[in-house]
């Protein structure tokens, strides 16, 4: 009797999660974080969707290769992801740059953080690898990839946008033929390359990838001795494959998970303060354009055991109440107006406060009297009783971050500046 073969691609797959950059232009919030550890929508941080599509998918192998200041990421994991059992033939490992070749270099590139993981991964056993950034917002089913990946023979399969052409010049560019065949790829061209068939857009690639591992293991050894590398993914390995062997698009419209309310695939790279505003902002609309109350494809987290949300005072002028906003758990809006915001875990808005597009971290403070307005705070600060952000451009810009897009960033340590009045 021949042994059962389970079908499913994705039991035989891999995620490896690149999370060791900082991602500086979202400022200070990533003085003490890497970017994929940075907090977004409530409860989750921004590696939770790549770690809960892979989940969800099927994939039950991971790996996260970390490097800058990977503590609040690997504390993260730790906490909230330490459910997959070795004895059920799951896997997460945490890979903090370490030195493992030599003694001089960490990780040079995305492709040799992989690189210097390869014991490690064959350790796992599988057959395909699926290379994930960890700092994009999306819902994404990479079963579907793996599938065209298998059906089309391909080396690689790359993850891609669809978007206008004019929007494209900042993205990294696929040139497909009408098989979806890649047959140039571009960095941020300034005549994107249109779709056959459909001129108006292009194809961009978000840095999913799907390989064969040991195609991909072959690659990345004769990647390593070439001194001529920079050993990365998008600037090397990529338009080597383009240019001899068999690279895929595999459009993110064909596996985008959705509920129905949402009315096009949604996908954000929140790298910037005002794309990160504005997408946990965004999750306030009344049809909010990503749905995070999906229970069949659920963003898993840390999930902290907290008190309700609670709302107290109801005068005139003095009344706790939040509308159109998100109000996570072990929250108290106490005679506070809060309104198209988000509060994350543990906040306190006090009497008389309030607060219009305002996304706070956990354990933010806010005093009596305050005014606040389209302006991120970080986590665990005290604003103080009768600070008034984002109506005054000047007198923000003193004091705070101010994003080219008029969002302000409070941290504790620019507040502390402000009380010395320096």
């Amino acid at each position: 009797m021949k042994p059962r073969v389970n079908k499913r691609l994705s039991a035989q797959a891999m995620a490896f999660v690149l999370a060791g950059g900082r991602g500086s232009r979202l400022k200070e919030l990533t003085d003490r974080r890497a970017k994929p550890a940075v907090y977004f929508g409530g409860k989750q941080r921004i590696i939770d969707f790549a770690l809960s599509n892979a989940l969800n998918s099927g994939i039950r192998k991971m790996a996260i290769a970390t490097q800058y200041k990977a503590h609040s990421l690997i504390r993260h994991v730790q906490r909230g992801w330490s459910f997959f059992r070795a004895e059920r033939n799951e896997y997460l490992d945490v890979l903090p740059a370490s030195q493992r070749m030599d003694e001089v270099n960490w990780y040079r590139g995305t492709a040799d953080a992989v690189a210097q993981n390869i014991d490690i991964i064959d350790s796992y056993n599988v057959q395909y690898v699926v290379i994930l950034a960890g700092d994009h917002i999306y819902k994404m089913d990479y079963e579907i990839m793996l599938q065209q990946h298998v059906d089309t023979g391909a080396d690689v399969t790359i993850g891609c946008l669809t978007v206008p052409r004019e929007e494209a010049s900042a993205f990294g560019v696929m040139a497909v033929d009408g098989q979806m065949r890649i047959t140039d790829f571009l960095e941020k061209p300034a005549d994107p390359p249109g779709i056959p068939g459909d001129e108006a857009h292009a194809l961009a690639s978000m840095g999913i990838y799907v390989f064969d591992w040991t195609f991909l293991r072959d690659l990345l050894m004769r990647d390593v001795v070439d001194s001529n590398s920079s050993h990365d993914f998008g600037n090397d390995l990529i338009p080597a494959i383009v240019r001899g062997g068999k690279a895929i698009a595999h459009r993110f419209a064909d596996s985008c998970v959705t509920t129905g309310i949402e009315d096009e695939p949604y996908w954000r790279d929140v790298g910037t303060l005002d794309a990160y505003w504005q997408a946990n902002i965004d999750l306030t609309e009344f049809v909010p354009k990503l749905d995070l109350y999906d229970r069949d494809w659920p963003i898993w987290t840390y999930a902290e055991i907290v008190p309700p949300a609670k709302f107290i005072h109801d005068e005139d002028g003095r009344r706790g109440q939040a509308i159109s906003s998100l109000v996570s758990g072990d929250c108290i809006v106490s005679g506070s107006e809060v309104r198209n915001s988000l509060l994350f875990t543990g906040c306190r808005a006090h009497s008389f406060s309030v607060l219009e597009h305002v996304v706070a971290l956990p354990r933010v403070d806010i005093g009596r009297k305050a005014e606040l307005r389209n302006c991120v705070i970080d986590s665990g600060v005290m604003i103080p009783e009768g600070l008034i952000v984002g109506h005054d451009p000047e007198e923000d810009a003193r004091w705070f971050r101010r994003s080219e897009g008029g969002v302000v960033l409070v941290t504790q340590e620019m507040l502390d500046r402000r009380a010395r009045g320096m």
